[in-house]
């Protein structure tokens, strides 16, 4: 759904070479000057969120350090994916409503923190999600029924992550980030000049996975963004019980930079997502992004959010609604008419329409098949047990 980017030149630098790591600016220009100007610009496009671009009622937000400036199409296009993402994930949670889907974890209101952010990647780059990132996913190109088969238990994830540079999802909290680290430093060490983004959420931070990702990142100068989604709420526990400081603020006590960005404005996001691609790929160390957004809906359908939140909170959310925001700027600078938007919603009823056949006419796997691939090849106890199941299996039809 998203444009990919194309490749640079590779590093002439070893990559195990120690460099120095500069918290200077990201941009052309940043570091240099400053006076009350640019001070005024900066309170203008900071606020608690964090940096922003475009504004709940859809007005542009200049900033000194993160400006850009897509076309109309380009406006478009982001519009779309965000949109299609989210009629996706609504389905979603239809389909495990009526039984289809074991489990689904909703992406709602996050739409610009992650399609922002896949924008910024180029062809190469390489993402590690978490369970949650179904834009990233088809920003990626990944099949959305690929991740629907996932969650009706037919496999454990079924799409290549070679083919579209975009890790299976991990359902251990935090540990894709080690996973992450990991493959960014062997990039590095292969004379890469790509990089990686590690998904993951507030509640993830709380792991001691993520900090020794930190740690070993900044040590190795590992070419990774991490690229936290604050939503606000670790399933019933909200981000003031999870840390004492805001969570981009831990970077710098691993040595490297953080930032907080406004995860609702997907502008911001993929301005300051392509900065930090940049700072990492340029061999600078891994930097930490806080996209500051909220969870709309339920942990996943098995959660309950009314329980332990104030529905004034979801209604003081719901007024910085991502997908509103950027077609308040669309229909603000005439860059999209009725004709589109409808365009787009019947897009996402054909999406819908698509999975939910896909859903209902995919075939269950033999229940043989959990032994398949086990190990690369023939293995004695595997062949063993196989057998057995077999026999087990053979048992009820014989007393039938």
């Amino acid at each position: 759904m998203a444009a990919r980017g194309g490749r640079g030149v590779v590093r002439d630098e070893p990559a195990h070479r120690a460099r120095p790591r500069r918290q200077a600016g990201l941009l052309a220009g940043q570091g240099r000057g400053g006076g009350d100007g640019r001070a005024r610009h900066r309170r203008r496009a900071m606020s608690g969120d964090g940096i922003r671009l475009l504004g709940p009622d859809g007005e542009r937000v200049p900033h000194p350090e993160y400006a850009i400036d897509p076309d109309a199409g380009q406006l478009r296009s982001l519009y779309r994916d965000m949109a299609l993402a989210r009629r996706f994930d609504a389905e979603g949670v239809t389909l495990q409503r009526q039984g289809e889907l074991g489990l689904w974890p909703s992406l709602l209101g996050q739409e610009a923190a992650q399609v922002g952010s896949v924008r910024a990647l180029a062809e190469g780059d390489r993402a590690f999600p978490s369970y949650r990132e179904h834009a990233v996913a088809l920003g990626r190109g990944v099949d959305p029924l690929a991740l629907l088969r996932l969650f009706r238990g037919v496999d454990n994830g079924a799409w290549d992550p070679d083919a579209h540079d975009f890790h299976l999802y991990t359902l251990v909290i935090g540990s894709q980030t080690l996973h992450a680290t990991g493959y960014a430093w062997g990039m590095a060490r292969d004379g890469s000049e790509n990089a990686v983004v590690a998904y993951f959420g507030d509640g993830a931070a709380s792991q001691g996975d993520v900090s020794e990702a930190f740690n070993f990142a900044a040590v190795y100068d590992a070419p990774i963004v991490f690229f936290c989604q604050n939503n606000q709420w670790a399933i019933s526990e909200p981000n003031a019980r999870q840390t004492r400081v805001p969570l981009y603020q831990r970077a710098q006590g691993f040595g490297f930079p953080g930032v907080r960005v406004d995860g609702n404005d997907v502008l911001a996001v993929l301005a300051v997502t392509r900065a930090a691609l940049e700072h990492v790929r340029a061999g600078r160390g891994p930097y930490l992004i806080e996209a500051f957004t909220y969870r709309m809906g339920a942990h996943t359908t098995s959660d309950d959010p009314t329980r332990y939140r104030d529905a004034a909170e979801v209604e003081s959310w719901r007024a910085k609604d991502p997908l509103l925001r950027l077609e308040r700027l669309l229909r603000r600078e005439g860059a999209a008419d009725d004709a589109f938007f409808a365009e787009v919603s019947a897009e996402g009823e054909t999406l819908a329409a698509r999975v939910r056949e896909g859903v209902r006419t995919m075939p269950s796997p033999a229940p043989g098949a959990l032994f398949d691939h086990v190990y690369a090849g023939a293995h004695p106890g595997v062949d063993r047990e196989r057998a057995e199941f077999a026999a087990y299996q053979a048992s009820f039809a014989e007393e039938g």
